[in-house]
């Protein structure tokens, strides 16, 4: 596995820490069996996204959405 710095001019304290969250992060998906039931993430679901409704406009709102009152 070969990381590359695109942009900027990181510290090595700062690729040290980028490293071992990647590092971490690998190992715990190595860790997972093959065929294993996976948790779905928390940033995919689209119930993040869409779970409440939004309120629906009034009959005359579009007279109200551009000009000042």
């Amino acid at each position: 596995m070969t990381i590359k710095v695109v942009r900027g001019n990181p510290t090595p304290e700062e690729l040290a820490a980028a490293l071992a969250v990647v590092r971490a992060r690998a190992a715990a998906a190595a860790s997972v069996p093959p065929g294993a039931a996976r948790t779905p993430d928390a940033w995919a679901d689209p119930a993040r996204i869409a779970g409440r409704r939004l309120p629906q406009p009034g009959p005359a709102s579009w007279s109200r959405t551009y000009w000042p009152s």
